[in-house]
């Protein structure tokens, strides 16, 4: 009898990444239960691959609370956080955690999350240590802070080789060090030095291919939109970053993307505009958004928020040295924090190299309502990128994963004037 089943469907980019989301928080529903230890951790400054090497689970608080925004479910954490006495003005993903732990921790996903072992924060962002303060209070887990010296003036450079370079290395590295001793104290497994370079040598690879298909968005058309595709693609880095996984994964989506240029295919049917998107996004309407652009053919080909929420490694050109895997750590999450925090404070000058790489007819600002150190800023970078390169720009607010935030008619109107003028200047003659 011949054999009628129909061949495997092969992966895709898309089907695999959301597997490999679902994996994670099954992974963290399950940890207890396997005697797993968990990690809670930010996006950025967060020491992954020596927690990677003591096998913890990581939960990480900000795609927690971004989840509760895509699934619409955020207003009624958010209530719970402002009813216990949680002003509107806080981080909206400050009080959707804070909705979750009111709510026994049951997440929208249908995941439980677990109590942390240990709570790790950073001095990347001022709200993450208030953050984990509350961590502390709620769980009865002293955070560790690894504090991260910052360089926040415009042109800064690193100079490794100076004094500075390496007060600055020695004191991550000492600090590297007493957390594993603490995660030592925590699992009562022995730090393998071997088991970090391998970790790492996943990371560089990992980094190696995102740096090449965030490149592939600079051909037009542009694969993929970088505020829609972009955040599933960043959010499977930063889940499974260090892991075999997440090195096969990344595989599958630098071909996918590299046969959508080759093949001519584009995010948007008809590309018309090219835009940069800068700022954070608004998860709760981030379909409605990208429509309201993709409506006028117009794509996100890159943003400065997919440079910072992968930690500021994919624009730095940083690759850990397994060879000396802990102090090549030190060096990269020193270098690779302090591009990342001058570019966040300064993004005027990457938003100018990304208009030139990705030839952008206009840039987009995102005010975030409850993220002051995002939105503060952006008048004067958008006052600095329309009279230094006369490029048109557009300001929208909104907010993370707030939708009182969101008015769909003035962010429309708003919208709709701005390619108005994008039609004029190519009526014109402009690019």
């Amino acid at each position: 009898m011949a054999n009628t089943a129909l061949p495997a469907a092969k992966a895709d980019a898309r089907t695999t990444g959301q597997r490999l989301v679902n994996q994670w928080l099954a992974n963290i529903h399950s940890a207890p239960e396997r005697g797993q230890p968990v990690a809670y951790i930010f996006v950025m400054g967060n020491a992954v691959e020596i927690l990677r090497t003591f096998d913890f689970e990581l939960v990480f608080p900000e795609i927690n609370s971004l989840q509760t925004g895509v699934r619409k479910a955020a207003p009624d954490f958010l209530a719970k956080a402002e009813d216990y006495g949680f002003s509107p003005d806080v981080c909206s993903y400050v009080k959707a955690d804070v909705g979750l732990m009111l709510s026994n921790m049951e997440h929208p996903s249908g995941t439980h999350i677990p109590k942390p072992d240990i709570a790790i924060a950073s001095s990347l962002c001022n709200v993450y240590i208030k953050w984990a303060e509350i961590w502390e209070r709620h769980f009865g887990v002293p955070a560790f802070v690894l504090d991260i010296p910052g360089k926040r003036f415009a042109n800064w450079q690193p100079l490794p080789g100076t004094p500075q370079y390496g007060a600055d290395k020695r004191w991550v590295e000492g600090q590297l060090c007493d957390l594993i001793e603490r995660c030592e104290h925590i699992t009562g497994k022995k730090f393998d030095p071997d088991r970090l370079a391998e970790v790492e040598s996943n990371v560089n690879e990992m980094i190696r291919l995102w740096v090449e298909i965030l490149k592939l968005n600079q051909q037009r058309p542009a694969p993929y939109n970088s505020m829609l595709d972009g955040l599933t693609y960043i959010g499977v880095l930063n889940a499974w970053r260090g892991t075999p996984e997440g090195v096969e994964y990344m595989r599958l989506l630098h071909d996918e993307v590299a046969g959508k240029v080759a093949r001519g295919e584009g995010r948007v049917q008809e590309e018309r505009f090219r835009l940069i998107f800068s700022g954070t996004p608004c998860y709760v309407n981030m379909r409605r958004m990208v429509d309201l652009f993709e409506s006028h053919g117009g794509v996100f080909a890159a943003s400065d928020y997919l440079t910072y929420a992968a930690g500021g490694l994919d624009s730095s050109g940083l690759f850990y040295d397994p060879s000396r895997p802990l102090e090549s750590l030190a060096e990269v999450t020193t270098l690779a924090s302090q591009l990342g925090l001058s570019n966040h404070f300064f993004s005027h000058q990457t938003l100018a190299q990304q208009v030139k790489e990705y030839a952008a007819d206009g840039i987009v600002y995102h005010g975030i309502k409850s993220c002051r150190t995002v939105a503060t800023s952006m008048a004067d970078n958008r006052e600095y990128v329309t009279s230094r390169y006369g490029l048109p720009t557009l300001y929208i607010e909104s907010d993370l994963i707030d939708p009182r935030y969101w008015s769909d008619a003035q962010i429309k109107n708003r919208v709709d004037a701005f390619f108005e003028v994008l039609e004029q200047r190519t009526l014109k003659g402009g690019r």
